[in-house]
């Protein structure tokens, strides 16, 4: 299909930028294939509606649907030139040192690299999954912390596979990524290649359930950087994951500082203790291991 001769562009407004993961989110499941960051908005570039106006009020009766109660929610729409917006959006994406030895970098950018540091280079095609955002970097400063040689490890909720691709790079032995969304599975697997990890991370296009976890299991650390609201149901199934490892360990995060009290009374009462909480931000990771 063609490129439309001009481009839909749909702007959410926030109060506050911790908030702009789940707009962000919302924006790609009406249809956006990326979104722009700029300050405390975020915009997404869609084919022309039939009914413009019509289409934003239903863009913001879901984005007002993601967000937490009594936030406030600006919805601007505006007409674009067809022309190379991909490039424009990846102009605000660079290189990030998240810790002594973990370096995210977007592959169009370059980095010159100490002897002992690791690059994942990481093409998200979207904002997120490039350390760009306060739980990604969370999730990746923890893992770097407890992973061990040979360890078995599941990425729940994978994206862009930017966490698989770093437990594969720390020394996993195999990892299991699982991520419902075609088109995250589709770049997931570029990345792969792009790290040369594509022998050690398998990909798996499915909803994570307790199901499908009890299948897949046990495994040694479970990553999950996905919303509070999805993590506390699968608490007891994370936990029977990862229970029958010497030493499991998950790791949490997608929680902001007002949801994890409840989160961890969740974890606790499905055989958890908190090792460690990494925050950042309004945003909380967690790495978790069971009660013994």
């Amino acid at each position: 299909m063609s490129a439309p001769d001009r481009w839909f562009v749909v702007s959410a407004r926030v109060p506050s930028r911790d908030l702009l993961p789940l707009v962000a989110e919302g924006l790609l499941v009406l249809g956006g294939a990326s979104v722009l960051e700029q300050g405390d908005s975020v915009s997404t570039f869609l084919p022309p509606p039939a009914d413009p106006e019509a289409f934003a009020r239903e863009a913001r009766e879901q984005l007002a649907q993601m967000l937490p109660d009594g936030v406030p929610l600006e919805i601007e729409w505006r007409w674009h030139p067809n022309e190379d917006w991909a490039a424009t959006w990846k102009q605000g994406l660079q290189p990030r040192r998240i810790t002594e030895r973990l370096v995210v970098k977007p592959t169009w950018t370059s980095w010159d690299a100490e002897p002992h540091q690791i690059v994942l280079d990481i093409d998200p095609q979207m904002a997120f999954g490039t350390g760009e955002h306060a739980t990604t970097r969370g999730c990746l400063r923890l893992l770097d912390g407890v992973l061990r040689s040979g360890d078995r490890v599941l990425d729940v909720g994978s994206g862009s596979a930017i966490l698989a691709i770093a437990a594969a790079r720390l020394g996993a032995g195999e990892v299991i990524a699982v991520e419902y969304d075609p088109d995250a599975n589709l770049n997931a697997r570029e990345n792969l290649e792009h790290n040369c990890v594509h022998d050690n991370v398998r990909v798996i296009e499915a909803m994570a359930d307790a199901e499908l976890l009890s299948t897949l299991g046990p495994f040694d650390v479970v990553l999950a950087n996905i919303l509070s609201s999805i993590i506390r149901p699968l608490l007891p199934a994370f936990h029977q994951a990862v229970r029958g490892a010497a030493e499991g360990r998950l790791i949490v995060s997608g929680i902001l500082r007002s949801e994890h009290p409840d989160v961890v009374r969740d974890a606790l009462a499905a055989g958890f203790r908190v090792e460690r909480v990494d925050e950042e931000e309004e945003w909380c990771s967690a790495l978790l291991v069971p009660a013994r």
